[in-house]
């Protein structure tokens, strides 16, 4: 017979059996798993404990999010300070490229100008109370027709054959230019000095580099003394040399004085006239030597670059 004791442990054991299992007694008893984001999750005796805190596993998280993302587009995070870097030493490549261009462009604009027979550099007119300066690059203007002495690159066809020598009647060419110069024995001289009355010039024609000159050559339409262009920076003698003769009382060469040029050899004086060419040098007026003293004599400073004056003493 059994006791009331034995009866309610009996039942208590069977009660046990038949209760169902607990979802932690059915895993294994020790469990350990590791996902990509590096979570450890570890069973021990049917409990589940996680390693990290929540905030870690979010970070963790973020992390492995961030990696396959990496894996997916490329590798973008890491430091762009080289690229920029190279980026700007591209940029100033490039930019000194484009100013060298710039540069070699405006040498060849420059170069094609001196070249061009239509060149005018930048000058100023002639004005009052001016003076005309050794080192001055000048026009000079036949006072009665307003043409400027002038030179080409065209021989005459008689006479010496040497570089011609005429009257222009435009402004803006750039062959009517001369620079004013000193006979070569004056070594005193510097550029900037006044030329006094009576003083003795040489003209360059800056074009060609060759000298104003005259001879006993009869010119081609007049027959009187031919006026050329003759020798060069190193060739140069006294058929080159000029006396400056100041119409009125004028001491020094002034832009707004009428004055003559009397050549040293031959006593012609540079002259000019109404008669002109009617091949090749068409509508420009001879220039020649002329051993009368008149009014076709007559010449002024017109345009130029006129250098600043020295500090000279004219007596």
């Amino acid at each position: 017979m059994t006791s009331d004791g034995e009866l309610s442990s009996t039942a208590a054991k069977r009660a046990t059996e038949l209760a169902p299992s607990s979802p932690r007694s059915a895993l294994p008893p020790e469990v350990s798993s590791k996902n990509p984001a590096g979570l450890h999750f570890r069973t021990t005796g049917g409990t589940i404990g996680a390693r990290n805190s929540d905030v870690e596993n979010e970070i963790l998280l973020k992390k492995l999010a961030e990696a396959r993302a990496s894996r997916r587009y490329g590798n973008n995070t890491g430091p762009r300070s080289s690229k920029s870097e190279s980026g700007c030493f591209q940029s100033a490549g490039f930019l000194q490229l484009c100013v060298a261009m710039a540069l070699i462009s405006l040498a060849l604009v420059v170069l094609l100008a001196l070249l061009h027979p239509s060149f005018s550099p930048s000058v100023e007119g002639a004005s009052n109370g001016k003076e005309v300066t050794y080192g001055s690059m000048i026009k000079l203007q036949h006072d009665r027709t307003k043409f400027r002495l002038h030179s080409h690159e065209v021989p005459y066809g008689s006479g010496s054959g040497q570089q011609s020598v005429t009257a222009f009647p435009g402004v803006e060419d750039g062959n009517s230019y001369w620079a004013v110069k000193p006979s070569s024995d004056d070594e005193s001289i510097e550029q900037g000095d006044v030329i006094p009355n009576g003083s003795i010039v040489r003209l360059q024609h800056m074009r060609t580099r060759k000298w104003l000159h005259s001879h006993l050559h009869p010119s081609p339409i007049s027959g009187n003394l031919e006026v050329s262009a003759f020798g060069g920076d190193d060739q140069s003698d006294t058929g080159d040399y000029w006396r400056l003769e100041i119409e009125g009382k004028g001491k020094v060469w002034m832009q707004d004085q009428k004055v003559r040029l009397r050549h040293v050899d031959t006593n012609g004086y540079l002259h000019s006239h109404d008669k002109k060419y009617s091949r090749i040098v068409s509508g420009q007026q001879e220039v020649c030597g002329m051993g009368k003293k008149n009014a076709d004599n007559l010449w002024t400073a017109a345009e130029g670059i006129y250098f600043l004056t020295r500090a000279t003493t004219v007596e």
